[in-house]
């Protein structure tokens, strides 16, 4: 199991693959949404833990074009930002986020998510 974590923040990225790594998982990191879209076209990855605010290509940005693209588009998307503003929320989660929390958050809180999304 391969998880992407996107996020401008190398001390968030750093947190999340604390909570990855426990679980056993392998992590993979990108700093942008370009970044990411650029992995997952070399790796299969099946997690995709995403950032709202990041230079390049935002976090909503990238979603909608993880879900335009057929080989990406059943990748499970967790939304974790400091992007809160509830319009913002929904547009997330209509756009084919399975989760969106706001930073900060638990490691407890994201191993929930996880799960929830590798189980599914």
């Amino acid at each position: 199991m391969k998880i992407l974590s996107v996020d401008d923040s190398a001390i968030i990225r750093r947190i999340i693959r604390g909570t990855v790594d426990v679980l056993g998982y392998e992590f993979l990191e990108a700093c942008n949404g370009q970044e990411a879209l650029d992995i997952l076209n070399k790796e299969k990855v099946d997690l995709v833990i995403l950032d709202w605010n990041m230079p390049v290509l935002d976090g909503f940005s990238t979603l909608i074009r993880i879900r335009e693209n057929p080989d990406f588009k059943d990748i499970p998307v967790i939304m974790v930002t400091t992007e809160a503003e509830k319009t913002n929320i929904i547009r997330a989660i209509q756009a084919g986020a399975q989760h969106y929390f706001t930073k900060p958050f638990s490691q407890e809180d994201l191993m929930l998510r996880i799960m929830e999304c590798v189980a599914a």
